[in-house]
């Protein structure tokens, strides 16, 4: 979950416009009425594939920081057969999407379709999204065939039973392949004989033995036990995400636990996770901790990665892919991570594997100011069809793959290659290039042809292991790296979807937002001080949370769990 800010003031949105216009690409003048009657009448045609026509529909994503001009292989090929072509906005400057969706709010400029993330609440809020409910009724057949049995989840509530966004995240499907709950390097797995640690303490003794019969790299670089990424949102994400997940053995639910009787509760204040904190301390005093891991830039921190130089890490493979690429391309597989379901004590459970459900309140919607509803809602249900989510995940036949004599879909080693080590593969091909944010279904699940939807297949995972990957499955006796994990069948999923995902309304974020900057200047300052000052480090932040409206967040967060469960019960 990346960090949100606070909305700006309207004086400083004001003041901010000249910096973001632009942004929005609908008619805000024309556009209100217009759309409001989008789902019954508007444009039924839009651009299409059979006349040649071509319709320009703006997209906002607040979560993609790359170039997209819409130019690549599979862009072309989705405008083909749609008869759409996206021009994409993002957040400028440095800034993230609220800033950008606050100037929306106050210009009421809005683009055609919008994927808004955690500032989607603040368009519903303001009348901004669009319910498609009756369009996917009339245009969405495959929308629907691929929510299948969740698609009651996409509604906002039982109260307000709208659908404004589809789902950012798969639906469904299995997990091959998984970064658990912190990464260690092959090489130092296989100098502990690739026994996995029950516990932090085996996992602290798996370093420390590793740094001291390698101090440095071949290279000649001395050796940094753990390292993390916490100068910037990414503290969420190396610092906060895996407390929950090693200390209190959660899932991800951003920087909330939820207990047995489903009440909401803003997890740093759990006695587990003040003791991995403790542990986290105690290692920075010791020197196993970088001491620069609060004040490096992400840059350094991927930089070090890609050296070789750090043991282990507490991450997200989406978040150090480029630094193994890097390794992979180098020849340094011994250097690259393997992900284990590490856990404070051996009583608790990771759970990596665990389905939470469908992932709702952050997806692609379509706003009240969109030029044309019909073929906003068109083009989105192509996506969700067997023809895109193959166009999208697998790219163009005999190009990016081929089919074997079964009809089955495969990819060539050079192409796998390809996609594993060259940092621009998606970009350029736009194979998985777009994906991200619209509806996918998750690996496993298998098209009509009986091959797999995503690239990600069993099969396919075990045929692309490298070396060490091979190694360690035989020496596990094992077919999957994951078969070591807790798996799926083991836990229960939950009427409530993933929590950081939901649209939040604006008083409860303001609150989470101000407990979360306090969250992260405390939580580093009780890891960097001393062992003797930590409690009362942590007591200070505790109390101070709570002076900003702690109590009130968990029950603002037990109220919406309710209504996200009454939807489906």
């Amino acid at each position: 979950m990346k960090k949100r800010r606070v909305f700006a003031l309207l004086l400083a949105v004001t003041m901010a416009a000249g910096a973001l216009a632009g942004c929005g690409g609908g008619d805000s003048t024309a556009s209100t009425d217009g759309a409001a009657s989008g789902s019954e009448g508007g444009s039924s045609e839009g651009g299409s594939a059979e006349s040649g026509e071509v319709i320009e529909l703006t997209f906002f994503s607040a979560d993609a920081n790359q170039d997209d001009p819409w130019t690549d292989p599979v862009a072309l090929a989705i405008t083909e057969a749609t008869g759409v072509k996206l021009k994409t906005d993002r957040p400028v400057g440095g800034n993230d999407e609220s800033e950008a969706v606050a100037l929306m709010i106050a210009e009421e400029k809005y683009p055609d379709i919008i994927f808004a993330k955690g500032s989607a609440g603040s368009l519903i809020d303001a009348g901004v999204m669009m319910d498609m409910t009756d369009l996917i009724e009339e245009y969405g057949p495959n929308i629907k065939k691929l929510y299948g049995d969740e698609f009651e989840k996409l509604k906002q509530s039982a109260d307000d039973p709208a659908i404004y966004q589809l789902s950012a995240y798969a639906v469904g499907g299995e997990k091959f392949k998984h970064c658990g709950t912190a990464q260690m390097q092959w090489d130092a797995l296989k100098a502990n004989d690739y026994k996995l640690p029950d516990t932090l303490e085996e996992f602290e003794k798996m370093i420390k033995d590793y740094l001291a019969a390698n101090p440095t790299t071949e290279d000649g670089l001395d050796r940094i036990g753990i390292t993390l990424s916490a100068s910037d949102w990414h503290w969420l994400i190396t610092v906060g995400n895996p407390a929950g997940f090693i200390a209190d053995g959660a899932p991800d639910n951003g920087q909330w636990i939820v207990n047995e009787n489903n009440e909401g509760i803003y997890k740093f204040r759990s006695d587990k996770e003040r003791e991995y904190f403790r542990w986290m301390c105690r290692m920075y005093n010791e020197g196993i901790l970088d001491p620069e891991f609060a004040t490096q830039t992400h840059e350094d921190y991927i930089a070090k990665l890609a050296s070789g130089r750090v043991v282990a890490i507490f991450d997200s493979d989406w978040d150090y892919l480029d630094a193994e690429k890097v390794l992979k391309a180098d020849g340094k597989l011994g250097a690259t991570y393997a992900g284990i379901p590490l856990t404070m004590d051996a009583d608790t459970k990771c759970a990596s594997l665990m389905y939470q459900g469908l992932t709702t309140g952050t997806g692609v919607g379509i706003t009240t100011s969109c030029k044309d509803p019909v073929a906003a809602i068109k083009f989105l249900d192509f996506l969700c069809s067997d023809e895109g989510q193959v166009l999208n995940k697998w790219g163009i036949e005999g190009v990016n793959y081929f089919l074997d004599d079964d009809g089955h879909r495969y990819r060539t080693e050079e192409e796998i290659k390809e996609s594993q080590e060259n940092q621009d593969y998606a970009k350029n091909t736009g194979v998985g290039f777009h994906n991200y944010p619209f509806p996918t279904y998750g690996d496993g699940i298998l098209d009509p042809t009986g091959s797999t939807y995503t690239t990600t297949s069993k099969q396919a995972v075990i045929d692309e292991y490298n070396e060490e990957e091979k190694a360690a499955v035989e020496a596990w006796g094992v077919e999957l790296l994951v078969d070591m994990f807790p798996q799926a069948d083991e836990f229960e999923t939950p009427d409530y979807s993933p929590l950081w995902a939901y649209a939040m309304p604006i008083e409860f974020t303001e609150i989470v937002d101000k407990l979360d900057e306090i969250s992260w200047s405390a939580l580093i300052k009780c890891i960097t001080g001393t062992e003797a000052d930590f409690d009362a480090n942590y007591d200070e932040m505790i109390a101070e949370l709570e002076a900003t409206g702690l109590n009130e967040a968990e029950q603002m967060m037990t109220e919406v769990i309710a209504e996200k469960v009454a939807v489906v019960q």
